[in-house]
């Protein structure tokens, strides 16, 4: 019964990890504080606070947040994920997704602080006092979204609680989706009434302009799950939804709730895109070759983003302090066990707007990596590598000559390989410094604004049925700054989504090709947009993009190695380095006889690799399962049945631990 007190009771020292030694110089020793000495001075709520960040930020020996959209159809990495091999993915004993560190530590506070401040106890500038309360409003939120997505219904837990069972099992009742998201958005709200437009010590801190931002995402998140996933288990009141009978206090109206949601994300991100500006695009004439000198290139792979008006929250590094990372070790010099797909690649348009197979489209065929960028869609041109592209700036070869990127090295160690041939480039830095060892220092973003655009664009779209005015203003913006047609109409008119299904997840929903090419576009361009920054399955996942796997598998491919560009791969003597399967040896490329493009999961098609027959779905995962151990601790007193837990599993789930989904 231990367990779940520890996921509520507060602990008050811990409390203090993480804290900034410089803040803490005139403080009495750590051994000397209590909870009635702490949390009284401006200090010690910023303290605080920034020790609750938990963002997705780089760290570790790969390529950091870059490698986020490994394990969906935008990028690939060597090894599989279980979500998409149904009977894989099973019911943990313990841990998991349902657990309340954060949130509790985020509860301490405010619960500590509100009375506090309200009484004007707290020592510091008022408005930074209220900044950081802002700041824990808006953790808080994050926290809370993140349960969201993983599980769906969640208990709304907003105070630290007492040691008594009886409470704590009362207070872990689930409350449905929706109405947790609008609990987000009222901790949103309240972040944006706190928090300053320019956050102390710059962007490193959450500003109300990140506030904002997601508070979109949230809106837009839960509008279009809604939409989606209507009249299925996922949503509440949906037929066989879990907690018909068990949730207490329930009624909904899905279509006011979908209204709510869209108008909210509309609001939100309009008055982030209204007022910041997009980093802009100044290509050079072979912009793939040196990007050193464009600011949509370098706002990803530079060592300080505060000039940058897009992005809004971002990590700093200082490898001086030992903070650092090693994006630019991988990133720089090989693949870093990651690359873009096939059908990614492929989804990218013209720089006329028009895709790739459209007549006139002008497209350079596939045999080369270079022309497979060639007119292309600017981000691809940019965020991409190629031979011959310019490596190092401040570095040259022994000859003299400049250093340059080399073939994708698709057979070498798993650590540094280039998985499908189209190797990642976002957050390419040109200085040496950067690439050698643990020596990264270029920023990691958090959030930025051209999320905003495009959530204007889609939630206006679903709630409108069409591009309005400031949509299509937006979309206009976001077109131009990369490189393409910015008239949408001419991408629209000539999409064949027959052909784009062969090419994109999103181009379903619930199991059914789309039928609005204005809805697919839309798709495509946060696709494009937000490519290598972790949002994809996000995407996916909201928009019920995923069912039609579950009869019709996907396998993944990366580029046409077997074509002209075999050729790389071959020894001085003139000798294929590349071994397919069944001819002796390690595979390391996949069966010239079955693709001609390279299909990583088809390299190893042995039993200890369930996706080598491609990607499928169980629609049970589009939520994660409730470990066993938690419906054991808040069921009665010495119950073996889980079943007589206050909480229930997710749809599709078993209570089982060992279990795989079971639909």
């Amino acid at each position: 019964m231990k367990s779940i007190k520890s996921i509520f009771v507060y602990m008050a020292l811990m409390l203090l990890a993480g804290c900034e030694a410089d803040e803490f110089l005139d403080r009495e020793p750590l051994s000397d504080v209590t909870p009635k000495d702490y949390l009284n001075r401006e200090a010690d709520l910023a303290a605080y606070t920034i020790a609750r960040y938990n963002f997705p930020t780089h760290g570790g020996w790969n390529i950091g947040t870059f490698g986020m959209d490994n394990h969906t159809d935008n990028q690939a990495t060597s090894g599989h994920s279980n979500i998409w091999a149904p009977g894989e993915w099973r019911v943990s004993q313990s841990g998991g997704s349902w657990n309340f560190g954060n949130i509790r530590q985020l509860n301490y506070f405010l619960e500590t602080v509100l009375p506090r401040w309200e009484a004007g106890d707290i020592e510091g500038s008022p408005q930074y006092v209220e900044h950081y309360i802002g700041e824990a409003y808006f953790l808080r939120a994050y926290e809370y979204f993140q349960k969201i997505q993983e599980l769906g219904d969640f208990p709304i837990v907003t105070n630290t609680l007492e040691d008594d069972m009886e409470q704590l099992i009362a207070e872990s009742e689930r409350r449905p989706r929706n109405e947790v998201a609008r609990f987000v958005l009222s901790d949103l709200e309240h972040a944006i009434e706190l928090l300053q437009d320019v956050p102390p010590n710059g962007k490193n801190r959450i500003s109300k302009y990140t506030a904002l931002l997601l508070k979109s995402r949230v809106a837009l998140h839960e509008g279009s799950w809604l939409t989606y996933h209507k009249d299925t288990p996922f949503v509440p009141g949906g037929p066989d939804w879990p907690g018909a009978g068990v949730i207490s206090d329930f009624s909904i109206d899905i279509d006011t709730e979908i209204d709510f949601f869209l108008t909210e994300a509309m609001e939100a991100s309009a008055q982030v895109a209204d007022n910041i500006s997009l980093a802009q695009n100044i290509p050079g004439e072979d912009i793939g070759y040196d990007s050193s000198g464009n600011p949509y290139f370098t706002m990803f792979g530079s060592e300080n983003l505060e000039s940058y008006d897009e992005v809004l929250l971002w990590r700093d590094y200082d490898p001086t302090l030992g903070i650092s990372h090693n994006v630019n070790h991988y990133i720089n010099q090989n693949g870093g066990n990651s690359g873009y797909t096939r059908s990614f690649v492929d989804n990218f348009l013209m720089d006329n707007g028009l895709p790739i197979y459209a007549s006139g489209s002008g497209y350079a065929g596939d045999d080369f990596l270079q022309d497979v960028k060639e007119n292309r869609d600017h981000r691809l041109q940019l965020f991409m590598k190629a031979p011959g592209e310019l490596r190092l700036t401040d570095a040259v070869d022994s000859d003299g000559s400049p250093l340059l990127i080399g073939i994708p090295d698709i057979i070498g160690l798993q650590e540094t390989k280039d998985v499908t041939g189209y190797s990642v480039k976002k957050g390419f830095s040109y200085l040496e410094s950067n690439v050698e060892g643990n020596s990264g220092s270029t920023g990691s973003i958090v959030f930025r604004a051209a999320e905003a655009y495009l959530n204007y664009i889609e939630a206006s779209y679903l709630m409108e049925g069409s591009i309005n005015e400031k949509a299509g203003q937006y979309w206009e913006a976001i077109r131009s700054r990369a490189g393409i047609e910015p008239d949408y109409e001419i991408t629209v008119s000539a999409t064949d989504m027959a052909k784009e299904a062969e090419n994109d997840f999103a181009a379903y929903s619930a199991g059914e090709l789309l039928n609005d090419p204005v809805l697919y576009n839309i798709r495509r361009e946060r696709r494009s947009e937000l490519i290598a920054e972790g949002m994809r399955l996000f995407d996916l996942k909201r928009w019920r993009a995923l069912d039609q796997l579950k009869s019709e598998p996907h396998i993944i491919e990366g580029f046409k190695v077997w074509g002209p560009m075999e050729e790389w791969y071959e020894d001085e003597d003139g000798n294929s380095l590349l071994i397919e399967p069944g001819q002796g040896g390690v595979p390391n490329v996949s069966s010239s006889e079955e693709s001609n493009y390279l299909m990583p999961y088809r390299i190893n098609t042995g039993s200890g690799n369930p996706v080598s027959d491609g990607f499928s779905w169980a629609f049970a995962h589009y939520l994660n399962p409730i470990a066993t151990e938690h419906f054991l601790i808040t069921g009665p007193e010495g119950s073996t049945d889980p079943s007589n837990s206050i909480i229930y599993q997710n749809p599709g789930w078993s209570t089982q631990a060992g279990t795989g989904a079971e639909f």
